[in-house]
C-alpha cells in the first residue's frame, strides 16, 4: 500500500497490468460500482452503456455488490463475454486475494471465491498481460480461459515484484 497512490494504479502496476496498451486498450474508465442514494439500478444501467465498448479498459471501485448487474449490463451493451477481467480484494497488501476470469464467468468465481470489499475490479484484455494470468498459462485464444483464484502477494511481494527480483522482465511494466 503506498499513500496516495490510486488503487487502480497501484493494484494494476503490482500484478503487471498496464490499464492501457497499443492495440489492446486505447482509454481507461474510472468509474463507481456503488450502489447507494441516488445511485440507482437505472443509473447504473446508463453507466455501463457510457462505458462498454472495444479497446477499452474499465475500473470498477467498490464495485462488489454491484457486479452481477454490472456485467449483465456491460454484456448487454456489447462487450465481449471472453474480454479478461480481475477482482482484486484487499489490493497491494500482504493477504490480497485475486480472481482471474472472463467477464461472463467473473460474477461466479467471485462468488466462489467468497472475496469481500474492498475489491477493486478490471475488465478489459490488457487483464491478459499480467503475468498471473501468463503464468497460469490461461489459453485465452479459445475464448474462454478458466477461472482462478490467487494469492498474488507471498511473502508480501507483488507477482511483478518478484518476477523483476528473477530477472525477468517481458510483460512488466516499470
Amino acid at each position: 500500500c503506498v499513500p496516495g497512490i490510486t488503487a487502480a494504479s497501484g493494484i494494476s502496476s503490482a500484478l503487471g497490468i498496464p490499464l492501457t496498451h497499443r492495440g489492446i486498450a486505447d482509454n481507461v474508465q474510472f468509474i463507481t460500482g456503488h450502489l447507494r442514494g441516488e445511485f440507482t439500478d437505472e443509473k447504473l444501467k446508463e453507466l455501463a452503456h457510457k462505458v462498454a465498448y472495444e479497446n477499452t479498459t474499465i475500473v470498477i471501485y467498490m464495485g462488489l455488490n454491484s457486479l452481477p448487474q454490472m456485467s449483465k449490463e456491460l454484456l448487454e451493451h456489447g462487450m465481449d463475454p471472453s474480454t479478461a477481467a480481475v477482482a482484486v480484494e484487499r489490493g497491494t497488501m500482504e493477504n490480497q486475494r485475486t480472481v482471474f476470469a472472463p467477464l461472463n464467468d467473473l460474477t461466479e468465481m467471485v462468488t466462489e471465491a467468497e472475496l469481500q470489499s474492498p475489491t477493486l475490479i478490471i475488465i478489459g484484455n490488457v487483464v491478459t498481460l499480467c503475468p498471473l494470468w501468463q503464468d497460469e498459462k490461461v489459453d485465452y485464444s479459445s475464448g474462454k480461459p478458466e477461472a482462478m483464484t490467487i494469492d498474488a502477494f507471498k511473502g508480501g511481494k507483488s507477482a511483478a515484484a518478484e518476477r523483476r527480483e528473477e530477472g525477468d522482465r517481458e510483460g512488466i511494466m516499470t
